[in-house]
């Protein structure tokens, strides 16, 4: 077991992510096995559940003649348009069926605000709304994060991103993440990521 201020974040490993869901990463399901494996080493366990209503402004059919991927402005920014995915109570936005989630000590839910994507863990895509997940973290007395899940360079990498601008010593455990690479994304992630002080584990 690792010491008391450590603990895991897994991310969005949810059928949606997962081969045949709404939104899938290319063997997103192979994070299960090693996330699985992971859980008993760390004595807390939080997991993120991408989580939106219909009709969410991040949907491309929510933006009449856009189609998935196209990039629009929105008032916090530039974002990325998705096919539905992760519609709260869908199959789609369920976890993965073999992912241990009686492991989690906190399942933290994000998304679920229509007019904003939230991919960090921490932060809504604007970057002021937080997630509560720091005060929890904190009132825990933790301050070494370990991420894992998906997708790389979208959710994982600004959680990422995040953790380490609010200080916390964050690592990303690779062997057990899976990333969609949409024109480069993963590769700019990865340089963001040690750029800014993430460490990158390789199984």
């Amino acid at each position: 077991m690792r010491p008391a201020n450590e603990a895991l974040i897994v991310i969005d490993v949810q059928n949606d992510f997962c081969p045949g869901g709404a939104l899938a990463v290319a063997d997103g399901d192979a994070v299960v096995a090693p996330i699985n494996a992971m859980l008993a080493e760390f004595p807390a366990r939080i997991f993120t559940q991408d989580w939106h209503p219909a009709g969410h402004s991040s949907f491309a059919t929510s933006h009449p003649g856009k189609a998935p991927y196209d990039l629009i402005d929105m008032p916090y920014g530039k974002q990325v348009l998705w096919p539905d995915h992760c519609i709260q109570g869908s199959g789609g936005a369920a976890f993965h069926k073999a992912l241990q989630t009686d492991a989690a000590d906190m399942v933290i839910r994000k998304g679920f605000r229509p007019e904003i994507d939230s991919y960090s863990a921490f932060f809504e895509n604007d970057k002021t709304t937080p997630t509560g997940l720091e005060g929890y973290l904190r009132t825990r007395d933790i301050d070494t994060l370990t991420l894992v899940g998906l997708a790389t360079d979208f959710c994982v990498a600004y959680s990422a991103l995040d953790a380490a601008g609010l200080g916390f010593k964050t690592t990303v455990d690779l062997s057990a993440c899976r990333g969609i690479d949409l024109d480069g994304s993963l590769q700019t992630a990865l340089d963001q990521m040690r750029a800014a002080g993430v460490k990158l584990k390789h199984g």
